[in-house]
């Protein structure tokens, strides 16, 4: 090892070695000894065969590597410690995110945001951050990565990840870090995410900006109005969306001037989508203009903004409107907008919209939002017993965000599905569930 290297290793990788001798006999055979050959190609072949098929007593003696001279050997460490999918693996992984390598650090990111997310940790995982700040069609929804309700991450994982994104002179494993930051939730890097949304770096600071979005830590929001005046085009409409989902009715004069002066209409549009998730009633004469706009995305926004503003005298514009409605994505906006102001008249419509292939994701946003209201739990329940799969799991993840004790003997028995998808989602949505109602004991199936 060079001396360089040796200098760089955090003074942890020695604790970590630890207990090896012992461990690594119980490791995975000739690709555990493979990693002590001279070969440098050779102890790469050796974590790549350890990714596929290693196990956590394994992973004592990838740590053994982790300070290999050859990054190319040290990637393959890091994406086999991911792989392995194990809490021996988290220590391992936040001494690589100090790598000398940029792409080792990088992986080293991917692997420790995985192990809370559950994707997989083979090398198919590398770049999946890859524009996560570019959202679908410019919505924000539900589906967008992040982690379930209840899972709690680590302390020391968000220091490592703060501490990567904090580390500008290697850019790109910062961006990533930013990333995973929002995709972890991670609530005690909101003043350091905030610092990076005004980094002269436009990515990350369009990763920070989404990943604050994904926390919604409401106090974010008035410390991101300054980004609405960005010279960065990019930077200033995501400010301008962030501000919505973060509540921040202080951005509304900014945002309304956005929307009539903003000097193009995708501009325009961002800044349609922040008022009406802020839903502020001042708003609504601009949200009836815009409920009849040539743009689909704009009708749908405004729909939006009627429902979030929660002022019945939209009422008799949206139901014009969805009646004239042609177009899935405005119509399910409308529905959702009339639903929220108290009229269940759109409801069946509406619930059924999650086996939409393109915008069940959409309603499902809807139909969490909407659930927020305690009220509309015992409504929503029958719709559990739908004949279509997509619309009992769907109804699954709705519940796993705003479920509470009542929830638990229809979630129950969905867990034995006969579709495993929906199983899988009711699973999900119970550990959730039962976090939040404070509760582990069975209840009683419905009836």
């Amino acid at each position: 090892m060079s001396t360089v290297r040796a200098a760089a290793l955090p003074c942890c990788l020695t604790i970590l070695l630890v207990g090896v001798p012992r461990l690594i006999a119980q490791g995975s055979g000739k690709a555990v000894e493979d990693l002590k050959s001279p070969d440098s190609s050779r102890r790469a072949r050796a974590a790549k065969e350890l990714a596929k098929k290693g196990t956590p007593a394994d992973v004592p003696a990838l740590v053994t590597v982790l300070n290999d001279p050859e990054p190319k050997v040290r990637r393959e460490v890091v994406v086999a410690l991911a792989s392995i999918h194990a809490a021996e693996s988290l220590d391992p992984l936040i001494v690589a995110t100090r790598d000398e390598d940029t792409e080792t650090r990088m992986l080293a990111v991917e692997g420790l945001v995985n192990f809370y997310v559950g994707q997989s940790g083979s090398r198919g995982f590398f770049g999946f951050f890859q524009n996560t700040w570019k959202r679908a069609k410019g919505r924000f929804v539900k589906e967008e990565l992040k982690i379930d309700p209840g899972v709690n991450v680590e302390p020391k994982v968000i220091t490592a990840l703060v501490a990567t994104m904090n580390d500008t002179e290697a850019i790109e494993p910062a961006r990533r870090a930013a990333g995973g930051l929002g995709i972890l939730r991670a609530n005690a890097a909101v003043p350091d995410l905030v610092k990076a949304a005004h980094s002269p770096d436009e990515n990350l600071a369009l990763e920070a900006i989404v990943a604050l979005s994904k926390i919604q830590d409401l106090s974010a929001g008035p410390q991101l109005i300054d980004l609405l005046d960005s010279e960065t085009g990019e930077v200033r409409q995501e400010a301008a969306v962030t501000v919505g989902i973060l509540r921040t009715s202080e951005a509304v004069p900014k945002l309304q001037t956005m929307y009539e002066k903003g000097g193009g209409r995708t501009t325009q549009l961002r800044a349609l989508d922040g008022l009406a998730y802020i839903g502020n009633p001042v708003s609504v004469p601009l949200f009836l203009k815009a409920l009849w706009d040539p743009d689909k995305a704009f009708r749908a926004r405004a729909a939006e903004g009627l429902a979030r503003a929660r002022d019945e005298k939209g009422l008799p514009d949206l139901e014009k409107a969805v009646n004239a409605e042609k177009d899935a994505e405005p119509r399910f906006a409308m529905m959702f907008a009339i639903t929220s102001l108290g009229r269940m008249d759109y409801l069946s419509d509406l619930v059924n919209g999650l086996s939409s292939t393109l915008r069940g994701g959409i309603v499902e946003s809807y139909v969490i939002e909407l659930t927020r209201n305690p009220q509309m739990l015992a409504r929503l329940y029958p719709f559990l017993n739908s004949r279509d799969a997509d619309v009992r799991r769907r109804m699954c993840t709705v519940l796993m965000y705003n479920g509470d004790a009542s929830s638990i003997p229809y979630l129950e028995q969905l867990s034995q599905d006969s579709k495993g998808d929906v199983a899988t989602e009711a699973l999900r949505a119970l550990r959730a569930v039962r976090l939040r109602a404070g509760t582990s004991a069975p209840a009683t199936p419905p009836q």
